[in-house]
């Protein structure tokens, strides 16, 4: 009978290609969307009002860029692995919102076209390479370090509670905006429901609980995390400060960074004591 081969746990030559493609368009859209969020009409493909939201859009691209330079870099594919899902879900999200919200974008500027090129093409790639590479994938052994238990279930029950405001925004967003912090049109619920659902990682702590698989989607996170933060600070003028949920917002975002760099600086700490036999 034939040996089953060994799973290498590499992350492909056309995995890295995909990613290495795809950091330039994210890089791209962050510059414009973060240093300059009230000239998306000129810059962007769609005009996005008020500045809060293309702040938020272009924090999730810087994220994304980050993710994607370590995809490149990455010694192993299971280091990495866990992110391919969640971004294959938010861009089939963000090109179904494209259809749906076809009259709202700027036909004549060339960063829509990018965009029709991005959305309409990256979903199928993202999942196609997720598909191939897992194949490579390689299970934990009895020496690898693990989350803590209630670490993995927080982090699986903030990945359902992101979901489930994905859902609302996404299939509600009528209603989500007459609730939501500051303003939104059909089309930014939509955006932020698509942003909603990078959740998904989250729950792959229930399956892959490696802090090795965790590592850099926790650092993605702070990225992101952080750089909302900052947009809320510099665009607090687009809160309703009368509505509860600015409130719930800013502690839940302030929360949930402190969490997630905490997590962070205890487990790098444990990795270090793991690796000098300690």
């Amino acid at each position: 009978m034939a040996r089953q081969p060994l799973r290498s746990d590499r992350v492909l030559p056309s995995t890295r290609l995909l990613a290495a493609a795809i950091v330039p368009f994210l890089v791209l859209a962050y510059a414009v969307l973060y240093p300059w969020p009230s000239d998306t009409r000129r810059l962007f493909a769609w005009q996005i009002r008020p500045s809060m939201s293309a702040m938020v859009l272009g924090s999730v691209y810087l994220g994304g860029a980050y993710f994607f330079l370590r995809v490149v870099r990455a010694r192993q594919w299971h280091t990495v692995a866990g992110g391919f899902l969640p971004v294959g879900t938010f861009a089939t999200l963000m090109g179904i919102t494209t259809i749906l919200h076809w009259d709202r974008f700027l036909h004549s500027n060339l960063a829509f076209w990018l965009w029709v090129a991005l959305y309409f093409s990256t979903p199928l790639l993202v999942f196609a390479a997720f598909a191939r590479n897992q194949r490579e994938y390689s299970p934990s052994t009895a020496g690898d370090l693990l989350l803590p238990p209630v670490a993995a279930g927080v982090i699986v029950a903030a990945g359902a509670l992101s979901l489930a405001m994905s859902a609302y925004l996404y299939l509600f967003p009528y209603r989500a905006i007459d609730h939501w912090p500051w303003q939104l049109t059909p089309l930014t619920a939509r955006m932020l429901g698509a942003i909603f659902a990078l959740g998904l990682a989250g729950l792959g702590a229930a399956r892959e609980r490696r802090w090795s698989a965790a590592r850099v989607l926790v650092q993605v996170a702070c990225v992101m995390l952080a750089l909302i933060l900052l947009a809320g600070l510099r665009a607090h003028r687009d809160f309703d400060g009368g509505n509860p949920l600015t409130w719930l917002f800013a502690a839940g975002f302030a929360g949930t960074t402190a969490a997630a760099v905490l997590l962070y600086v205890r487990m790098e700490a444990r990795a270090r004591a793991v690796a000098s036999g300690r």
